[in-house]
């Protein structure tokens, strides 16, 4: 199994970024992300992984990674259409630096799901969660 890594660019809040795919499945009946580069990687990502959504310079939530499709753009320009599942999955905020495109992230690099830290803090703001988390408090 292998993860993507990604900026979620113009997004405020995961809020922000499931209403953004919210409206794109009303037009095409599935999420998706259009990326020209190819994931050589693609059976690893197709085997449990997920897309690690950057917001805001921290990581805040992932998605699965349902099909990697190829495609053609609006310009006649070959893509690939990463295709994601519905639930949106909070993860501990973990800050990143700004990066072009997407990156490959190896499961023990991943941020842990926010509901599966003990502790409780999926209840706290994700500011709060992620400095605690820093601190080696959660």
């Amino acid at each position: 199994m292998l993860h993507l890594i990604k900026l979620s660019v113009g997004t405020e809040d995961v809020e922000d970024l499931a209403a953004w795919q919210s409206r794109r499945r009303a037009q095409t009946g599935r999420a998706f992300h259009r990326t020209r580069m190819t994931p050589r990687r693609r059976d690893e990502l197709l085997d449990g992984g997920s897309i690690y959504w950057v917001i805001k310079g921290q990581v805040r939530a992932r998605q699965r990674l349902v099909d990697i499709e190829a495609a053609v753009d609006e310009e006649g320009r070959a893509c690939n259409l990463l295709i994601l599942g519905k639930e949106l999955v909070r993860t501990v905020p973990r800050a990143h630096r700004p990066f072009q495109g997407w990156r490959y992230l190896a499961p023990e690099d991943a941020p842990m799901d926010l509901d599966t830290v003990a502790g409780g803090e999926s209840d706290m703001p994700p500011e709060l969660a992620a400095e605690l988390h820093e601190l080696g408090l959660l």
